[in-house]
């Protein structure tokens, strides 16, 4: 493996903190677009993961209804 040379510019990735472009921006007044706190990024999440869950278990159902009543 290779080694990576020493920065003289310090920061993460070569950039130094005096530019506007950093991560920093997304958490601040000057970022476009929605803003949504963790929480409701956590909630959003969730409701999404069971209503994915929700269909499986649906699409069983009706498969298992739909093969007994085709059988009798």
């Amino acid at each position: 493996m290779r080694r990576r040379r020493a920065s003289t510019t310090g920061g993460f990735g070569g950039f130094s903190g005096g530019g506007g472009s950093n991560m920093l921006r997304f958490y601040t007044d000057e970022a476009p677009g929605l803003r949504l706190s963790p929480t409701m990024v956590l909630v959003m999440s969730l409701c999404f993961i069971g209503f994915v869950t929700a269909l499986h278990v649906f699409g069983k159902l009706y498969r298992s209804c739909t093969a007994a009543s085709a059988s009798a």
